[in-house]
């Protein structure tokens, strides 16, 4: 007589999705609205939040969400880029079944060119993905600022039976004229795609509204590689996911939006689904700054979902001189490791890491990059200074904006730009 297995009486757990996809980001782009803080460096890498770069974000995204094989695409002035995903994202283990791979443009397909966009971006490097055998892509851009769980994309992605979901947004149809926007039924499928629109389409059921791509497509493997060979083969197509890839899906397939609403991570101190494009230097000094509310609108002390980055080995920050005019002191601000404030005052600010802000100085509003050093007797307003950039002794900025414009790149918002360029042209 056979014994008859004995059922087991707990219930099934869904194994998560994430364990079989793979994270591709796209960090090629050059970000050129951000002017000099990318004349060195690629947008990704462009300095955020104190302690992180932007691309922190969407790996940090990838590795909470589960996902433990990721690769990123470089190209436009990749060194720092690379330097910083060497240093901060290298403990990824092959034999846990990790992998995290950096990917620059290297002409491996053909001798003439690089990556051509984002889509031809992933083809180039469609037989290193094979040979990690993922069932699912998770296609990300590598330059925006938000927290959320790519598991339950991922989860709607095959429960819907979609060929490509795409991450989106609600935002006015105002807003929506900067973005490719998405027409969609009530029931998410998307009718179309188009980049950039004049005239938005409206959601259904909210006319003033409109969903935005956020740049995040999920696709079965093999149905992505499909879908970029034949726009390889295509002499007309320019090789994007936004101009070639999605639009040919939506009319040939099933295109599905997921709202980031559904899959955003917040902390209880967040109020609000929270995402940035900090495209502009406005927008960059704006989404910086907020981190010194009293309570944010980006919670960066949530250790449920914590942004991984490089971390300096630093000393504590430190303040010192304790008389009336010089004493050592910030309010509302974040101060990064190995910053000295000797004798000086900060209101409103963010020091990054080993900023020096000598004796009888006041800053306000500003972003301070890696390793400034700030003069005696400076007065700094409204300002974004760039990495390792020297203040001399008695600058003023941020008073006059006939002046500022003269001397350095001031925004319509009057925020001012200083680079060491700029400083150096003071001197002729």
């Amino acid at each position: 007589m056979t014994d008859l297995p004995i059922p087991d009486p707990r219930p099934a757990v869904k194994a998560p999705l994430a364990r079989h996809a793979m994270a591709y980001v796209l960090a090629g782009g050059r970000g050129s609205r951000l002017v000099e803080l990318t004349d060195r460096r690629a947008k990704p890498a462009v300095y955020f939040g104190g302690k992180s770069r932007i691309i922190d974000f969407a790996l940090s995204n990838a590795l909470n969400s589960g996902i433990r094989r990721i690769g990123v695409a470089t190209q436009y002035k990749a060194h720092s880029l690379i330097r910083h995903l060497q240093r901060g994202w290298n403990f990824f283990r092959p034999e846990r079944n990790e992998s995290f791979d950096i990917l620059p443009a290297s002409q491996r397909v053909s001798e003439d060119h690089w990556y051509e966009g984002t889509a031809d971006a992933v083809f180039q490097n469609i037989d290193i993905i094979r040979d990690y055998e993922p069932r699912y892509m998770v296609v990300l851009a590598g330059d925006h600022v938000y927290k959320m769980d790519y598991e339950l994309m991922l989860q709607q992605h095959v429960d819907s039976g979609a060929d490509v979901t795409i991450g989106c947004l609600e935002v006015t149809r105002a807003e929506a004229t900067g973005f490719g926007v998405m027409h969609v039924d009530e029931n998410d499928r998307v009718i179309s795609f188009v980049e950039k629109p004049k005239d938005p389409p409206a959601m259904p059921g909210k006319p003033d509204m409109a969903l935005a791509s956020m740049g995040i497509y999920v696709f079965e493997t093999q149905f992505l590689f499909d879908q970029l060979r034949r726009d390889a083969a295509d002499p007309q197509s320019s090789r994007d996911f936004g101009k070639d890839i999605i639009p040919y899906i939506v009319k040939h397939g099933k295109a599905v939006a997921h709202h980031f609403s559904r899959s955003c991570v917040r902390s209880s101190s967040e109020a609000r689904p929270y995402w940035r494009d900090v495209g502009t230097v406005d927008a960059y000094a704006e989404a910086n700054l907020d981190l010194t509310d009293l309570i944010p609108d980006l919670d960066l002390y949530d250790q449920n979902w914590p942004i991984w980055t490089y971390g300096e080995i630093t000393p504590p920050a430190k303040f010192v001189h304790d008389v009336e005019g010089r004493r050592g002191q910030a309010i509302s601000s974040l101060v990064s490791g190995g910053c000295i404030v000797s004798g000086a005052s900060l209101k409103r600010s963010l020091l990054f890491t080993g900023v020096r802000v000598n004796s009888y100085s006041a800053v306000e509003n500003a972003v301070i990059l890696p390793y400034v050093d700030i003069g005696r007797s400076v007065r700094l307003t409204n300002v974004v200074v760039d990495r390792g950039v020297k203040i001399p002794a008695g600058l003023v900025v941020g008073e006059d904006p006939e002046e500022d414009a003269k001397r350095f790149r001031r925004t319509e918002h009057g925020v001012c730009l200083i680079t060491q360029t700029m400083i150096d042209r003071l001197k002729d």
